[in-house]
């Protein structure tokens, strides 16, 4: 589906809470919370129609600066309460709010679990590439080498690529977005809204204090129009000053040229197809690096498949239906019962 504009009934201080945002002065959290807000605006959602659950981390304080409801739950468990959450109530809108650390390390199993059954829920990764809450360790996306206060000598790990961990785990939705651009943001989280399954939206968040301009070479205004490359569904794949650029499948590898040299015209570059049943070409696109390719932003995947929730409850009205047993008055009084006359 796509992301319509309606009549805005509710504004987005709407969703904000009394309580103090107490996050550090110039933190990418701040343009996060603004772009939620604006895409519960633009969505007409009621208040007590939503539930922001979250785990351990900077990112995790959001239930308590949204007018909604909310859990604030125990570090990588955001997943777990959030589907307790929908299967209790499948009316409400749930949206997880997580860190790389918090949904990638601890959290790493039911993370996979959760985009594997596809529960209609939407993730917000909040992937600053460090612990900030913890005073800043490196966390399971930080890159090879990264010096921390728990690798002096630079990490002997590889990191996580987010969109590869979301595709590998059977997922179908997953968008890239950076903290830099809260009208990319709101337009990608309205999607993951209209998204039935769970959806995976990965932010490029900027941590002031420990991690400060991890993302620069691909947000800062200098280098952002070669540096990356916002898909839109249906739209060939064109980035670069004046779109000078796009990208052509060469045998099974991407590949980047230059509108005009070689004969190349703009009938020959991709047309991105997020909806393909195939995550082939969606793995190449997250797979992409600089300085060889720009980075993939935008929504990369939005597929359709089969939602656990909703397979859950039609499995409960089935069996219900097959029951003979109507009511607790039913079963327990089925069997071999006895009466005691006094």
């Amino acid at each position: 589906m796509e992301a319509t504009t309606l009549q805005c009934l509710y504004k987005p201080r709407d969703y904000a809470s009394d309580q103090e945002v107490k996050w550090c002065p110039g933190c990418g959290d701040y343009a996060i919370i603004s772009a939620v807000q604006k895409t519960f605006s633009e969505l007409n959602l009621k208040k007590e129609d939503v539930t922001i659950v979250s785990g351990i981390g900077c990112s995790s304080r959001f239930p308590y600066y949204m007018n909604t409801y909310g859990f604030h739950t125990i570090h990588g468990r955001a997943a777990a309460v959030a589907t307790g959450v929908k299967l209790a109530n499948p009316d409400l809108s749930v949206w997880m709010m997580s860190g790389d650390g918090d949904s990638l390390a601890i959290g790493g199993n039911h993370f996979i679990h959760a985009v594997r059954r596809n529960i209609n829920i939407n993730l917000i990764l909040f992937n600053n590439e460090i612990y900030g809450l913890t005073k800043g360790q490196y966390s399971p996306t930080s890159e090879r080498g990264k010096i921390t206060k728990s690798s002096p000598y630079g990490t002997v790990e590889s990191p996580f690529n987010v969109g590869e961990l979301t595709l590998g785990s059977k997922g179908h939705f997953y968008a890239r977005v950076p903290d830099t651009d809260v009208k990319l943001m709101t337009e990608v989280m309205k999607q993951a809204y209209l998204h039935e399954g769970f959806s995976v939206v990965e932010v490029l968040q900027n941590c002031v204090i420990f991690n400060d301009k991890t993302h620069a070479d691909i947000t800062s205004k200098e280098t952002k129009l070669n540096n990356q490359i916002l898909l839109e569904h249906g739209k060939p794949m064109l980035f670069g000053e004046n779109n000078s650029k796009g990208l052509l499948l060469n045998g099974l590898d991407l590949e980047v040229v230059t509108i005009g040299e070689n004969g190349i015209s703009e009938e020959d570059i991709l047309v991105h197809d997020a909806s393909a049943k195939s995550n082939v070409l969606h793995n190449l696109l997250i797979q992409m690096k600089l300085p060889e390719f720009p980075i993939a932003m935008g929504v990369i995947r939005n597929a359709d498949a089969n939602v656990y929730d909703k397979a859950f409850f039609e499995q409960m009205e089935n069996q219900e239906q097959l029951s003979k047993y109507k009511s607790l008055d039913d079963l327990f009084m089925s069997g071999n019962i006895f009466t005691i006359n006094s």
